[in-house]
């Protein structure tokens, strides 16, 4: 502290890190204000009106002030400073908020240090991280109505557990329920999400929310799903619908069977689902873990910023849980391999797929960018799959690339004898059914495939021809 300094803050007045005080009158409420905030600096021996009326320093004084921060619970940190005859209480942010004096808690708001509310309390509880979601019990689940058995032993199995013990034993040891003071079990908020028959009833913001979109923006939805079962269902749920969506390449390896190459890794994807749903925020409840299917990309994501004591450099690095007990339990299912591998693991297999680093974007949504291949000329790989597939196999007219892949894909899909519909085959494309029959229509014009049986209930099949034209794209 200077003569320059002090000067200043004098200019400035008292703000969200400055308290003048005359005397040490209310200093613990004063202390713990700051240490449940940013931290600060209060002044004794300035007045309100930023007069410096001074203070007697002393041993006597600089003990009682050390005396109040240490009878805060618990103890606020501080460092003093004399300057002229002005105490300089510099109060450090509590590393194990909150901190409580005899009146109560407190918590500086610009210029002034203000009480909290019971319900505020609980909110700054919240976003200390202080009350986690995993642990809390939910008085709206029903054991005997709501838990799902068979849903436990799916789990177990996952694990690789074996039943010895009846269910409620297997919860209590499994942390997914607590044990009454009257002898009964209560399941908490982790077992209620993993085990329960079905979430919409108690939480039904714990859904993983599925769209396709037309294009590159949110304008035009082409179809949508909500999986609300419990939180390996959801995950499922989700890898299985953008598998629907997303086009797949096939590599011959000389064996008998292709390998299927996804235009975006199917275990990057995975692990962006797991972690979404691993460390969303479930107190709230406005909004549900996303994913969505554009043109050029996909983008997977969670409420809830980055986890309090994860900033943006050590995002990837180190490891916060926002909810330990449902991290350990997909931990425990195989579904995380190691904690806090898993950003290092996506951004490995898009290296490995030749594609674009993932992007993050931090707010109070957390959302990860897949960006899909595209080719140098602008256009997506897929539309130049097949560039020459009319000229090499002598069919009767060429068609574009984007359209050569579509008929590829149903050609394959009969060659390995399973039957498509339109509506599906349209969906997967994200075309018109209209698009799809032109497509079947020059398939049959090339006699590639045929329709056998009934009008109404035959199907189409793929003829000697297609099946030649497969066996000579596979070698």
């Amino acid at each position: 502290m200077n003569e320059q300094e002090l000067q200043q803050i004098l200019e400035e007045g008292e703000g969200q890190e400055i308290e003048f005080k005359e005397s040490l009158a209310s200093l613990d409420k004063e202390l713990v204000a700051f240490a449940n905030a940013g931290g600060g600096r209060i002044f004794v021996g300035i007045t309100d009106g930023r007069i410096i009326k001074g203070a007697m320093i002393s041993n006597r004084l600089k003990s009682q002030v050390q005396d109040a921060a240490s009878n805060c619970d618990p103890p606020v940190e501080i460092e003093l400073e004399s300057f002229r005859d002005v105490l300089v209480i510099a109060v450090k942010e509590g590393g194990d908020k909150p901190h409580k004096c005899a009146s109560g808690f407190y918590r500086r708001v610009g210029p002034n240090s203000q009480k909290l509310s019971r319900n505020e309390i609980i909110e700054f509880l919240k976003d200390e991280e202080k009350i986690r979601f995993d642990d809390l019990r939910n008085s709206q689940f029903v054991y005997d109505e709501h838990f799902d058995s068979k849903k436990l032993d799916r789990f177990l199995r996952l694990a690789g557990i074996s039943r010895v013990m009846d269910d409620q034993s297997i919860l209590l040891n499994l942390g997914a329920a607590e044990r009454l003071e009257d002898g009964t079990i209560e399941v908490n908020n982790t077992g209620i999400l993993f085990f329960s028959k079905n979430l919409d009833y108690i939480y039904p913001h714990a859904a993983v929310t599925c769209a396709l979109f037309q294009g590159t923006d949110k304008f035009t939805v082409l179809d949508r799903r909500d999986f609300n079962e419990d939180l390996i269902s959801n995950i499922d749920g989700a890898m299985n619908f953008l598998k629907r969506y997303i086009a797949v390449r096939y590599e011959m390896t000389g064996e008998a069977r292709r390998r299927e190459v996804p235009e975006v890794p199917y275990d990057a994807l995975r692990e962006a689902i797991i972690n979404a749903v691993a460390h969303r925020d479930y107190f709230e409840r406005g909004a549900n873990v996303m994913v969505e299917i554009y043109d050029d990309r996909i983008e997977i994501g969670n409420p809830g910023g980055l986890p309090k004591g994860l900033s943006p450099e050590e995002f990837g690095k180190k490891s916060v849980l926002r909810n330990p007990k449902i991290a350990g339990m997909l931990h425990r299912a195989d579904y995380i391999e190691k904690m806090g591998t898993g950003i290092r693991k996506m951004q490995r297999l898009m290296g490995e797929a030749g594609l674009p680093r993932l992007e993050f974007m931090f707010t109070s949504f957390f959302t990860v960018t897949f960006r899909k291949p595209v080719a140098a000329n602008g256009e997506r790989i897929g539309e130049i799959i097949g560039e020459n597939f009319a000229r090499n196999f002598g069919l009767r007219y060429a068609v574009k690339g984007g359209r050569l892949e579509r008929m590829a894909k149903m050609l394959e899909m009969l060659f390995e004898d399973q039957s498509f519909t339109k509506l599906h085959v349209a969906r997967s494309f994200k075309v018109a059914s209209r698009t799809i029959a032109s497509d079947i229509k020059f398939l049959r014009s090339n006699e590639l495939v045929e329709f056998v049986g009934n009008p109404r209930t035959g199907r189409f099949i793929i003829t000697e021809k297609g099946k030649k034209m497969i066996e000579d794209m596979r070698k």
